[in-house]
């Protein structure tokens, strides 16, 4: 490894063995039989180049190591922990933004770059990317691909997928693929698709062009107010019928009400006309337009999470990542249904939840109707007690989910945490995947123990 990458990329101090062999994800939250702190990798390497990778990939290949992807190491279902130990494979140090086409409205980066730097780069050429978590401050382009992650801008330009135009990916054998950059082909399956949420599984991303978007013309921020969950889902779902796009929506129901945030974005005239017909829409379904400062706050203090990471937990060793707030007796899901189920959804998770000691203390869709997240605590009994309970309710209300004909997770992936349901879910897919692995990686190198495989 010293050979390809230099010594100094080579690390294998029980510290930084440590503090790589895990992501945000807390252990808390592990509720199937991974333990977090039993998984160790036994060396880390810094590639600086897609030629470097393909030589580290290869020697791991002909060794039967296996090799965890690794980007900024800030996803929280334990994407990149080493489950069979071997080699992490550390991006960061390819972070170039190589190419920004405003013609094109392309970028061509290195699978390591921050989406915060990415946003820098861009906005001297008066664009923007489409995609914007909170972990802006800290994530990886590749990471983001990795795991098709949705961010505040979705509900107007989709999940991290759906933004990338090309790939290029060392495949487990050592050779470098490349897709072709265009949005649109029907010259045979869309390669893309194989790396876009698979979780390093079948190859190390090292270079992506994405959809990039003109800074906006107008911009303008609307807060409806709701007396239930149901009409400002309604509301909502009637948007999106409608073929208005804002860029922000959020419905979120907490102990001090139910607010939908939105935010529009564009060239002047089609910003006004969508608010206008938005707000009506609002009050058609009984809800109240308020002041914008709600949903300016919410906007302005987005990134605020990531920022808090990145200073106090980014790079520290796990325990220390993990002990920073203490033990936390709460989690929170994503689900993905269809839009006629949510709200029969919803009623049916709190049947689930009567009498479990375990309480719901938001309610949300996120960028479109379909997506519905849930945080829930539990204040009740010992860390092991509340661990204990919302494992037995979090795993319901995931089964419940899949048996309405929906999804477990459509924002952070599976990781480790959800890895042991995702057969449940893929059915026959999951066979599928399989012999996908099988064929592209028969030593089962790349990320093994994820997707269920």
């Amino acid at each position: 490894m010293a050979d390809i990458v230099g010594k100094d990329n080579v690390l294998t101090s029980p510290y930084d063995l440590d503090r790589y062999s895990a992501d945000a994800l807390h252990p808390f939250r592990v509720y199937s039989t991974t333990n977090l702190a039993d998984q160790i990798a036994q060396v880390v390497v810094r590639p600086a180049s897609t030629d470097e990778v393909a030589k580290i990939v290869t020697l791991a290949n002909s060794q039967k190591i296996p090799l965890v992807p690794y980007g900024g190491g800030t996803g929280v279902m334990g994407g990149t922990v080493p489950i069979q130990g071997g080699i992490i494979v550390d991006v960061s140090r390819m972070n170039r933004v190589l190419e920004i086409n405003p013609t094109d409205l392309t970028a061509r980066v290195e699978a390591g770059v921050v989406l915060a730097d990415l946003v820098d780069a861009l906005a001297e050429h008066s664009l923007m990317p489409g995609h914007d978590p909170y972990s802006v401050p800290i994530a990886t382009v590749a990471g983001a691909i990795s795991t098709n992650g949705v961010g505040y801008r979705a509900a107007a330009f989709g999940p991290m997928g759906d933004q990338v135009v090309a790939l290029e990916v060392v495949l487990p054998d050592g050779q470098i693929l490349n897709t072709r950059p265009v949005p649109i082909q029907s010259s045979g399956p869309g390669l893309n698709q194989l790396f876009i949420g698979s979780e390093g599984s079948f190859g190390i991303i090292t270079k992506a062009t994405i959809k990039v978007f003109r800074m906006p013309e107008a911009q303008s921020f609307a807060t409806a107010s709701f007396d239930s969950f149901d009409a400002g889902f309604n509301a909502a779902a009637e948007l999106l019928a409608l073929g208005i796009r804002p860029t922000l929506l959020d419905l979120t129901e907490e102990d001090d009400g139910i607010l939908l945030h939105l935010l529009f974005e564009g060239f002047t005239e089609g910003v006004v006309a969508q608010e206008q017909r938005s707000k009506q829409v609002c009050a058609d379904f009984g809800g109240r337009n308020i002041d914008s400062e709600p949903t300016l706050a919410y906007w302005r203090d987005r990134h605020q999470s990531g920022e808090n990471y990145k200073s106090t937990a980014l790079g520290k060793p796990r325990k220390e990542r993990w002990n920073r707030t203490g033990w936390r007796m709460f989690d929170y899901l994503h689900l993905g249904l269809p839009i006629s189920k949510v709200l029969e959804y919803r009623k049916r998770c709190d049947d689930i939840l009567e009498g479990s000691g375990v309480r719901t203390v938001e309610y949300a869709i996120w960028s479109r109707p379909e997506l519905f997240s849930m945080l829930m605590m539990c204040e009740e009994g010992t860390e092991d007690q509340a661990r204990e309970s919302l494992a037995r309710v979090v795993e319901e209300v995931l089964i419940l989910a899949q048996d309405m004909g929906g999804v477990m997770e459509y924002c952070h992936g599976v990781g480790v945490k959800l890895n042991h349901l995702l057969a449940r879910e893929l059915g026959v897919g999951q066979d599928v995947v399989r012999m996908l692995k099988k064929t592209l990686d028969p030593s089962n190198i790349m990320n093994p123990g994820k997707l269920g495989l």
